[in-house]
């Protein structure tokens, strides 16, 4: 017999000696004993929020494919589809975007004019029962929550900070107080893109009280992620931060905190990471080459904020079908390239950045849903360590990490060269930089084209990347003396657009061509970087136009910088090749014997290498590779 047997026995011998009332005491003990450890091991676990996401969170966002207009059956669509091809590869979040409280919303912006706002007796928002018809009698989300976790998947949604102004105009209670909403808010700093909160005053009392009914509410519904926009971007509220998390963690529940939108002010990286399991380092991503290629540059600023449990986020994910009922764009399967494709996935997966795949996953194609399931790929995402970049340039980028316990190294290797712009001495005509700021948001051209065969009309990024640069050009006319020609009238040869496709007589959105607020039935929209050629007809001299920002990119917090151009030669240089061989010198992993490589995406071992690694990538490709030290 053991010490512990002994033991066991002299205890049990104690027990039977007992009196009853000796044996009630103890037994109450023990019951407090158990309350206290509960009570403490929920207080750790709110403490050690960041193992909630011990990996980054892979899920499924409806915004890129229904904006603000998602409906309860299409929610259940997405959960279904997960549940049956994706869960076996560890996706499991399904996240309701923005607006699920509104019942009149609409695609392609959203509905200010008179929206119909649901919330409660304490001013707390509730889903709109027209969209979401299990949430009748009160229920809220607890219905849809129960239908996701019956798949064995998580369920999330996305708010917006602060109080709804609705509450404060209701002047409702703060529950659990004797506040009310006038007695917590302010409109100072109140979101210059949707206005449908105001700012929650931290100190006030009754503020975190608020939060702590908002997270209550939302916990007893059975969330498992909220994301919270309006956070960050331009304006990072770090006491408003403070407070949702003390009321996450008051709740007990493990609820995954995303912020939003980007770029996060890296000034604050040390609070997010600290405070938050993901967030934003950009602002909306969208199907735009573009917008992808800055992914390297933001990647590399961030890449040492990342640690356990606390992500940068580089946004969803917009492949698939998207623009269903979205805020950009027509209903599309991503405009990326397949060969773009592999390169966002395989970015997104060597720098760990969260999944939220935003396309409507029941409209799978069979190539997208492969970019999904690639378990070679997504063990890079879930178990990698030092993760790294290893160089950059403007043609090509590679970035490493390491296999943890095996010694064995991973690699992604990217094209990433573009076809060369002709400088803008060479344009006939150039705006110069036109910002938000620049006096009608706009400018008058005129310019001679005669003789002109060709004419070229360009918008290139101003200052501020590509972030919102809706560009018109309005009424643009070609004139012969007293003749004139609308050039709407005239099919262009070829048109591109940094972002989603021009459009003739409609903003670039799809919406109404409006620059400083006058509305135009006449013009192109678009968006930097952009190229529309057209094939001049004979006799015109003379080509006007009214250049400017769109109405759509005037309210928002970043962006919206531009430069319109006007050539009448070819303003790009030769097509790039639609390869090339990237070397890759193995010393500078820290590889100096004889090396095993296999391609992560086919799974193919490509043979045995030493010194230089040159694989053949695709114009805007990626190779991802898995290098194992060769057996003697």
């Amino acid at each position: 017999m053991t010490l512990g047997d002994k033991f066991f026995l002299q205890q049990i011998k104690i027990i039977m000696t007992m009196t009853r009332f000796e044996f009630k005491k103890l037994l109450f003990s023990v019951v407090l004993f158990a309350i206290f450890s509960s009570s403490v091991q929920a207080q750790n676990d709110g403490k050690d929020f960041h193992n909630w996401a011990a990996t980054p969170p892979m899920g499924w966002n409806s915004w890129d494919c229904f904006g603000p207009t998602v409906t309860e059956a299409e929610v259940k669509d997405n959960a279904d589809y997960m549940s049956k091809y994706l869960k076996p590869y560890g996706w499991n979040y399904i996240i309701v975007d923005i607006r699920w409280y509104v019942g009149n919303d609409k695609s392609h912006g959203y509905n200010e004019k008179d929206p119909n706002y649901v919330l409660d007796k304490y001013g707390r928002f509730l889903p709109a029962v027209n969209r979401f018809p299990s949430a009748a009698g009160g229920k809220g989300f607890k219905p849809l929550a129960d239908y996701i976790h019956g798949k064995g998947l998580k369920f999330g949604i996305h708010i917006m900070r602060g109080i709804p102004v609705i509450a404060v105009k209701q002047n409702t209670p703060i529950k659990g107080t004797n506040v009310t909403a006038r007695d917590i808010y302010t409109e100072k700093d109140q979101c210059n893109w949707l206005h449908d909160m105001y700012t929650v005053v931290p100190g006030k009392v009754g503020a975190q009280e608020y939060y702590n009914s908002l997270f209550e509410l939302y916990a007893s519904w059975g969330l498992d992620f909220v994301k919270i926009d309006d956070l960050s971007s331009p304006i990072y509220f770090e006491e408003e931060i403070n407070m949702i998390r003390k009321a996450i963690d008051r709740t007990g529940r493990k609820i995954v905190l995303s912020t939003s939108p980007g770029e996060t002010p890296i000034a604050h990286a040390d609070h997010v990471q600290k405070s938050a399991n993901m967030w934003r380092t950009v602002g909306d991503f969208w199907d735009s080459w573009t917008q992808l290629k800055e992914h390297f540059e933001v990647f590399e600023r961030w890449n040492k904020w990342r640690s356990f449990g606390a992500y940068p986020d580089g946004d969803m994910l917009p492949l698939g079908r998207i623009g269903i009922r979205a805020e950009r764009g027509d209903p599309r399967m991503s405009a990326f390239t397949p060969d773009e494709q592999y390169t966002l996935m395989t970015l997104w997966s060597i720098f760990k950045s969260p999944l939220m795949f935003g396309g409507n996953l029941p409209d799978n194609d069979p190539f997208t849903l492969s970019l999904l399931t690639n378990k070679n790929v997504l063990k890079v995402l879930n178990e990698s360590t030092n993760n790294k970049q290893l160089f950059r340039d403007n043609d090509k980028a590679a970035w490493i990490a390491d296999e943890p316990g095996t010694g064995a190294k991973y690699l992604a290797v990217f094209n990433t060269m573009d076809q060369v712009s002709v400088k803008d001495e060479k344009a006939v005509w150039n705006s110069g930089l036109i910002s938000k700021e620049t006096p009608k948001q706009g400018k008058s051209l005129e310019v001679d084209i005669t003789g002109a065969k060709k004419l070229y009309l360009v918008v290139n990024d101003g200052d501020n990347k590509t972030d919102w640069d809706h560009a018109n050009w309005i009424e643009p006319t070609l004139y012969n003396g007293k003749d004139s020609l609308k050039l709407t009238a005239i099919k262009w040869k070829k048109a591109t657009s940094g972002w989603n496709k021009p459009n003739v007589n409609k903003s670039v959105s799809g919406n109404e061509l409006i620059v400083n607020k006058i509305k135009y039935d006449n013009g192109f929209g678009t968006h930097s970087n952009s190229i529309i050629e057209f094939d001049l007809p004979e006799g015109y001299t003379r080509f006007k136009a009214l250049v400017g920002l769109d109405e759509a990119c005037i309210n928002q917090n970043v962006g919206a910088s531009v430069k319109f151009l006007v050539f009448t030669e070819n303003p790009s240089g030769p097509l790039p090749p639609k390869s090339m061989k990237i070397s890759v010198n193995l010393k500078d992993m820290g590889l100096s014997d004889s090396y095993s490589i296999m391609d992560l995406w086919s799974g193919k071992v490509l043979g045995q290498f030493s010194g230089e690694f040159s694989p053949e990538i695709n114009l805007h490709g990626a190779g991802f590779y898995k290098i194992v030290k060769a057996t003697k």
